[in-house]
Parts: C-alpha cells; structure tokens; sequence
C-alpha cells in the first residue's frame, strides 16, 4: 500500500491528501511517536519493531527518500526536545550528563550534537555567558558538513540502525525531563543591550581578567597537589590554593560593599557520580559551606545544584573536584579489603572512608574560613559575609521553598572511617599562604 493510499483510508471522505512528501513526514512522526511510547512502557518487541519500521522504506517507497524523511524527522524531534529542556530550567551541560548517565556516552555525543543543532536557531547576542562556556567546553558545534545521521554513524563506527534506536532513546530521555529551577535566562531570552558606549560583557571584563588570572593559579596548585605522590606537598599546594580562593572571596565582598554592587547569588550545578554518590554529596556540600555557599543534592539526576556569588561557586567546583581525587586516591591505594571469614568488605570500607574524609575536611575547612576571615578585616568583616550569607540562604528558599534536609547516612566499618579521617589530615585546608610563600603547619 502506498504512503497516499494509507492516507486516504484514514481520512475517508477528504478530497484530497496531503502531498507524497507530507505523507511520508507524517506517517514517519507517527511512528517515531509509537516507537517512543514502546519505550516508555517497556515494551521491547513493539519498540524493535517499530524501529524496523523506521528503518526499512514502507511499500514502493524509494528507500534514500524514506531515510532522509526518518532522519530528518528524529532531528527535529531531538532539537524539541531540547528546546523543551530549557524551558525546564535544564542547562547544557546537565542535559548532556543525564544523557551518559541515563543512557551511554554515545547517547551523550548524540545529546551535543542536538544541543549544537538546536542552537543555530538562536541570535547570538541572546545567548548568554554561562552557555557560552557550557557550549565551549562540551565542544557542541556543528562539526558535520552534510547530512548528520551519515556523519554520525561514520563517527561512531554504527550502522544507521544503531542512530534509529540511539535517537529514539535520546527523544524519550528529553521528553521525560523533570522541571528543573532555572538559573540564569535560556538562549532566545537574554540581552545584551546596553546604554550607549557601554555593554553588559564590557562592564565586567576586567573583573573576570582578574578572576581567569587567580583562578588559573588555583588551578594549576591544585593539579600538582593531585599529581605529587608526598602527602605533605600535596598538604602545601592545597593549602595554598586554599588561600587564594579564601582571599579572592573576601576582596569580592569587600569590594562589592565599597560599590553598592548588588548582584545575586548564582548557582550552578555540580555532578555527584557513583559509586559512593552519598559521601561524595557530603564533601560537596561541606565544601560548599566553607565557601559561603549551599548544596543540594538531586540524587536520581547525579548532580546537585550549589547557590553562591560567582567568586564563590568556582572556587567550591575546583576544591571539590581536586579533593574529590586526593580522596579517590588515597582510598584505592589503601587497597581491598575482607573480614575474617574473607568476605570482601571493600564497598562498606570505601563508604566509610568517604564520609569519614567528609566530615573531617568540613571541620579544618570552617576553621581555614574563620582564620581566612579574621586575618582579612575581623569584626568589619562580618556584616558583609553575613549580609551575603543571608542573600545566598533567601536565594535557596526562593529555589527551593519546600527543600528537606536529609539525614548522613550510617557507617559500619571502623576501619575506613579512622583511615578516611587520616587521608583528610593530610589534605589540610588552613594557613595563610601566598603561592610562591613559605607554609606552616597546625
């Protein structure tokens, strides 16, 4: 039966159907949309038969014509996709993690390549800075000179099959997306106008100069405090960069007070991955205390969205993420571990040891701030941290007005917590510190 025929006898009575071309694009949404709610309800011999359908050209259809139609069809219901993630309130980034949690880096390739597509509809200068990062660093860019579906599969080393059903899931992942609070305006409603002479971007250029300098330095203290196999060297550049994020902070609330600056708390969200995702939140959100910001954890999407001023929130991914790898690594090298009986207790000793590691580092980290604090102005100090304090806490409400704190998990093995506590002594925050300065220890 040809495509128009079908057409005709689901709209009996119609003079006319729609052209050959319609029809195709029709019936292959049709299916598509089929195809999608197999998935949902789990049901797998509809799904792959349906992905057949959108595989093999139906009838006396010419078989590249149906293909270009499926094709066509999946991207456009990919870059829906989405545009309906960013109205709710997902970002870039988030929506490319979720892909490689929920589904496989492949799906999170495919993601990108959506993300890229999809933001070619957009006027630049409605875009704005914290995407543009976002955009850079996952390198969504339209990077295909043809048709993408062929591009893909090359790339992938995958028979078109394969990008049928890796579209299909991608669509289903994207149309099930929870609501998320947004943070920052999506690309199509942001502006950079300005009073003549004078641009948004321009107006706080030297200020993200100096940040990209200190951060820089930060940063590389950080790699050689990953990278060194002494404890004690590592214990020195994290304390040093420690200092610098400490200092950094407090210049940016001195000076942000001297000016009447009244810029709000921003956030960001920051992945927490298994294993260990529990512990691992803790770090996070202690961190994130000790630099004058707030956590909270969404646990079945693997990341958790932390409030804070800008100078703030880069200096708790940065930290977290270098502890974060001091601790792996001082966990793995700690080795297997088994009972008396042989049976492995590896997986309860590592839990231990993270949320041991945890709370040892939020206690050195608090004790860091208030030194970093009282060095810095001491009691002229304290209305402007806690006037940002009290900005950041009303930022979280607003964000999250019926947010429940959850209780710390319990830990069973003794073991790990004492070596865990161990491995955060020797990842010690405090002292005041320049990067080409002499360190002391507590």
């Amino acid at each position: 039966m040809t495509v128009r025929n079908a057409w005709r006898r689901a709209h009996p009575g119609e003079a006319a159907g729609p052209s050959p071309e319609a029809a195709l694009t029709e019936a292959a949404n049709d299916l598509a949309a089929q195809a999608v709610c197999a998935l949902a309800r789990g049901d797998a011999a509809a799904f792959n038969r349906l992905v057949t359908a959108l595989v093999t050209a139906p009838g006396p259809v010419d078989e590249d014509e149906w293909r270009l139609v499926t094709d066509r069809c999946l991207a456009a219901q990919m870059r829906q996709g989405i545009t309906t993630a960013w109205e709710r309130g997902w970002q870039p980034a988030d929506v490319v993690r979720f892909a490689s949690r929920r589904r496989t880096a492949r799906h999170a390739r495919l993601a990108t390549d959506a993300i890229a597509s999809e933001m070619k509809s957009y006027s630049s200068a409605t875009i704005d800075d914290r995407w543009r990062e976002q955009l850079a660093v996952l390198g969504a860019e339209t990077w295909w000179e043809h048709e993408h579906p062929d591009a893909w599969c090359e790339r992938e080393g995958v028979d078109h099959t394969v990008y049928v059903v890796s579209a299909v899931e991608l669509v289903h992942l994207l149309r099930d997306l929870p609501r998320l609070p947004s943070m920052g305006p999506p690309p199509g409603t942001s502006s950079t106008t300005a009073p003549p002479g004078h641009s948004a971007r321009d107006a706080s250029a030297a200020a993200r100069e100096v940040d990209q300098r200190t951060l820089g330095r930060v940063r590389a203290l950080l790699a050689k405090a990953e990278s060194t196999e002494f404890p004690e060297e590592a214990e020195a550049l994290s304390a040093r960069a420690q200092e610098l994020m400490a200092r950094h902070s407090i210049d940016h609330a001195l000076l942000a007070a001297e000016t009447g600056d009244t810029a709000a708390p921003a956030g960001r969200r920051i992945p927490v991955d298994n294993p260990y995702d529990a512990p691992k939140a803790v770090l996070l959100t202690v961190v994130a205390e000790a630099n004058r910001c707030r956590a909270v954890w969404h646990r079945e999407l693997g990341f958790s969205t932390v409030l804070g001023f800008p100078a703030d929130l880069a200096a708790v991914e940065m930290l977290f993420t270098s502890l974060l790898v001091q601790a792996t690594a001082a966990m793995v090298h700690a080795g297997p571990r088994r009972d008396a009986r042989g049976r492995s207790r590896t997986r309860s000793f590592r839990h231990a040891f993270l949320n041991a590691y945890a709370a040892r580092i939020g206690e050195r980290l608090r004790d860091a701030a208030d030194r970093a604090a009282a060095g810095a102005g001491g009691k002229d100090l304290l209305p402007v941290l806690a006037a940002r304090d009290r900005a950041v806490d009303h930022a979280v409400d607003t964000m999250f007005p019926n947010l429940a704190k959850g209780r710390a998990g319990s830990v069973s093995n003794y073991e790990g917590w004492v070596a865990g506590r161990a491995a955060a002594d020797l990842a010690s925050l405090n002292g005041r510190l320049e990067v080409t300065g002499t360190f002391r220890r507590s």
